[in-house]
């Protein structure tokens, strides 16, 4: 029920197709398709609407499939029934807005939920919209634990806008696909960063902008942090080449510490991140030795098991920070996904490379927006 081809052409998607639709009459088909092919989402939606097929999907910077990163391609998830799916484009910044289209959202959920013990909500943002946290906040307050919370961010690794979420008949931007999956039971997410003690305060933020820390202008005070602690000069000249390097966490209550990757520079000082950064957090300076691939991937496969049980005859969605793997290194990244897959064996993983994952706390739930993560959930049995 998933298949990576290394080309977007009709004739190839026309095959997987047959065959699917041979065995699955109501087949659905989620398509992640690499940044590379942005311009043949027309292909495939020329394809599925030939089989009468239900199609959604996004565009992300790369690929991911048993073990190796590819920068060209289209990943196709099947489903034997298509689920519930809303696309929603052009999604509001303004409090009154948004609380007005999660209404809205949520409503178009609650009434496809029924006893099913087990649904998880997966969501595909583009990664351009600047209060997804919000967003999420809003969902939780109107779907509180009816659901687990999934999904991941599209869009372009130069963080340039661009259409990037589809279904059968449109492309949009600055939006947001929906797909409630059941029975699921959710995702496992983990960074495996861990917080130094020194802490600071983001005194002045707005959505993903942070204008001050600790009553300062924001790159100043993290030029001196960077300084400090790691010895690294970092300049506006050279900024885009270390940032990616020291992001910040901001360290939540229960110690869980979001990872915000700072990614554009403002010329009043100000530094903007991936996800918003909440007025008042309390930020650390995170850094590249600091990243336990040990950990992260064992908190994966346990938490895998935990969930689903035994794994054997299992496939496996799986999202890759593209942070991540720009701050460890292709070679190191791709050594991560070749560990995991070392440790599930036989199962197959496929997925894309993200900007931005979305999970729940592993204590109660809430969703959360991350960067610099892998999110893994189960796909398939079979």
């Amino acid at each position: 029920m998933m298949r990576y081809l290394p080309a977007v052409e009709d004739a190839a998607i026309d095959e997987v197709l047959t065959e699917w639709r041979s065995r699955y009459p109501q087949l659905g088909i989620c398509a992640l398709l690499s940044e590379a092919e942005k311009d043949r989402v027309a292909v495939l939606q020329s394809v599925c609407a030939r089989h009468r097929v239900p199609l959604a999907g996004g565009i992300f910077p790369a690929l991911v499939d048993n073990g190796e990163f590819h920068a060209t391609g289209v990943c196709l998830l099947a489903f034997e029934q298509m689920p519930y799916t809303a696309l929603y484009e052009n999604l509001p910044t303004d409090a009154a807005s948004v609380e007005l289209a999660v209404t809205g959202i949520a409503a178009g959920i609650r009434g496809q939920i029924d006893h099913t013990p087990d649904v998880t909500l997966f969501m595909l943002f583009d990664a351009m919209v600047p209060n997804i946290s919000t967003f999420l906040d809003s969902l939780y307050l109107q779907l509180a634990n009816r659901v687990h919370y999934a999904g991941a961010n599209a869009g372009s690794e130069t963080f340039q806008p661009m259409p990037c979420l589809f279904d059968g008949e449109r492309i949009v931007q600055h939006g947001v696909l929906v797909m409630l999956l059941k029975p699921h039971s959710g995702a496992i997410l983990e960074h495996g960063y861990r917080a130094p003690d020194h802490t600071v305060y983001a005194t002045s933020t707005e959505g993903n902008r942070i204008a001050q820390i600790d009553w300062r202008p924001a790159f100043e005070v993290y030029q001196e942090l960077v300084r400090a602690q790691y010895g690294v000069e970092i300049t506006a000249e050279n900024f885009y080449q270390h940032g990616v390097h020291f992001p910040f966490g901001i360290v939540r209550a229960n110690h869980h510490v979001l990872v915000r990757i700072p990614v554009m520079l403002g010329e009043d000082g100000s530094l903007f991140c991936v996800g918003e950064v909440p007025p008042n957090s309390v930020l650390t300076l995170l850094e590249r030795p600091s990243v336990d691939t040990n950990q992260t991937l064992q908190t994966l496969v346990d938490g895998l098991r935990a969930l689903n049980g035994d794994l054997s005859d299992a496939e496996l969605l799986l999202f890759y920070c593209a942070g991540r793997r720009l701050h460890l290194g292709n070679e190191t990244a791709t050594g991560e996904l070749q560990e995991l897959q070392h440790r599930l064996g036989e199962n197959q993983i496929a997925g894309a490379v993200s900007l931005g994952e979305i999970g729940g706390s592993t204590t109660w739930g809430y969703p959360l927006f991350h960067n610099a993560t892998l999110v893994a959930s189960l796909w398939h049995r079979g």
